[in-house]
């Protein structure tokens, strides 16, 4: 079922302006772009995907590359599976708290952009299409002489009241090392609050794990809120980390309270690495693919510092059809529960897939900000086997795309991808700029179940002579200070005095972008020593 231009707003600007990119792609080898402190031992960001081990402790991250400009006659195609992760972000706070600057190779651009929060209008609870689609095209607000496009996906909000019955599961690491008070008592902060949000008739089950598993509570009724507090309060941490039996035995809880049309979920509580049964990630994964096909989704998150293993983490949640946090403080704790616990329980779509066409009339070159391990073949946008990412109620995704369009040029010396021009076809109107396909499933659907699809263009006649809006500089301010964190090609240190602009200007909007701010001027600080 397609649907041609299903409530979308379009938010349009002059192209004209701006400053060139002078120097092209950064080069950390002197000049106006100086090594950051975190270079030395640290592979680009552009050497492509591999596991990494942070030198100060045992975290594990995975470099995800950067995405190169893509002449569009070559390649007309960009597709990407949605992503509303905050994990990488999430990181990145802790570790400043702490005075220092994340790992480079757990920065993934598009979990910086889509922390926040931004003004897209919101679409009625129980419309046809549970999600608007808003694009907006701009000067590029820091100056380079590109445009920047935004594809935005606002998901409704649910009505307070509208929620599935709910069966939870905690899946918590009582291994040794979480006795710190940053990860094990922050996970029993998390339990408790959960209670506050769900109802007396949905159930919780909590399973432990280290060397031995067990369970540590049936599942039982909200209701008997007293017997749950008792069991999360009697949790404690020693020995070491059997991950794989815990899985298998919290999957098993949840099949056994399995609520018909509810949500059955079961949320990992880890500070890293599982070093008893199964430890492989590919092997986790299968797993957890497997036991998704009962219904069960998973999330994971993550406590603490020194042990996390960010890359098996994003993996794991990523097949679960969860959403992968790292719980900073008992405040954030708290409003993760409030803010994205229910949302997770509130699913409105699932297997959202975004595919652009880009006319190659109208655009010579285009690059996709973030979303590199999220890349999808051209082929499986329409593959509604293939997995992607779900979207709940309130949810917002954000991607950004850099334009050459005719009357620019391609920055010098950037990564560029060109050749023949790929097979496939073409679809997009003669007269637009570009087209973007949004993809997704109803809840409930299987693997096998077709998929919906809905579509909204710009055309170069629609081009109005109006400035970037603040949320569209907002995000781009947040991609460059990512681009500069992990060590991309195309992050320039000499962007912090323009993002520094945009961010205090905003720091008053929201409680989000006001602590940002305060994170930021710490960040540039430890860049430029």
């Amino acid at each position: 079922m397609t649907h041609r231009f299903v409530r979308f707003s379009i938010v349009l600007a002059a192209l004209a302006g701006g400053c060139a990119m002078e120097g092209g792609a950064p080069s950390y080898e002197g000049g106006r772009h100086s090594a950051p402190p975190w270079s030395s031992g640290h592979p680009g960001a552009d050497a492509g995907a591999g596991p990494s081990m942070s030198e100060e402790s045992r975290e594990r991250y995975e470099a995800v590359g950067t995405n190169p400009f893509v002449r569009t006659a070559h390649d007309p195609f960009s597709t990407f599976a949605s992503d509303v992760d905050t994990a990488s972000f999430d990181i990145f706070e802790r570790d400043i708290a702490a005075g220092a600057l994340p790992h480079p190779d757990g920065v993934r651009l598009e979990e910086y952009v889509n922390y926040f929060a931004y003004d897209y209008p919101t679409p009625p609870a129980h419309s046809e299409v549970p999600f608007d689609v808003h694009l907006a095209l701009a000067p590029h607000p820091l100056g380079r002489d590109l445009a920047l496009l935004r594809v935005a996906v606002q998901a409704e909000a649910a009505p307070a009241q509208v929620k599935r019955p709910t069966n939870l599961v905690f899946l918590v690491d009582v291994s040794g090392s979480m006795g710190s008070a940053d990860k094990l008592p922050l996970a029993q902060t998390l339990m408790i609050a959960a209670l506050g949000v769900l109802e007396p008739t949905d159930t919780v089950s909590i399973v432990a794990y280290a060397s031995n598993t067990g369970v540590r509570l049936p599942p039982t009724p909200v209701a008997e809120r007293a017997r749950i507090e008792a069991a999360v309060r009697s949790l404690s941490a020693a020995g070491s980390t059997a991950g794989e039996s815990g899985i298998r035995l919290a999957y098993a809880q949840a099949e056994a309270a399995f609520i018909e049309g509810g949500f059955n979920h079961v949320a990992l509580m880890t500070d890293g690495d599982f070093n008893l049964g199964i430890s492989s990630t590919d092997e986790l994964v299968s797993l957890i693919e497997e036991r998704r096909r009962t219904g069960v989704t998973l999330t994971a998150l993550g406590f603490g510092r020194g042990n996390l293993n960010d890359a098996m983490m994003e993996r794991v949640s990523n097949a679960g059809n969860g959403i992968y946090t790292v719980i900073v403080d008992a405040d954030h704790a708290r409003r993760y529960v409030e803010e994205r616990l229910l949302s997770s329980v509130r699913h409105v779509a699932k297997d959202l897939k975004i595919q652009l066409e880009l006319n190659p009339e109208h655009v010579v070159a285009y690059r996709l900000l973030g979303y590199e391990n999220r890349a999808l073949t051209t082929e499986q946008f329409r593959d509604d086997a293939v997995d992607a990412g779900e979207i709940g109620a309130g949810h917002r995704v954000t991607a950004l795309y850099e334009l050459v369009l005719p009357h620019q040029s391609i920055p010098a010396d950037a990564m560029v991808r060109e050749g023949e021009p790929v097979e496939g076809a073409r679809e997009i109107a003669a007269t637009d700029l570009v087209e973007v396909r949004v993809r997704y499933k109803a809840l409930g659907a299987s693997e096998e179940d077709p998929a919906f699809e809905i579509r909204a263009a710009l055309t170069p006649a629609d081009l109005a002579a109006a400035g970037a809006d603040a949320d569209l500089e907002w995000a781009a301010a947040i991609a460059a200070f990512a681009e500069i964190l992990k060590g991309s090609p195309f992050g320039d240190v000499a962007d912090l005095p323009n993002i520094a602009e945009i961010v205090h200007a905003q720091a008053g909007r929201d409680r989000d972008r006001a602590r940002f701010a305060e994170r930021f001027d710490a960040t540039r600080a430890l860049l430029m020593r």
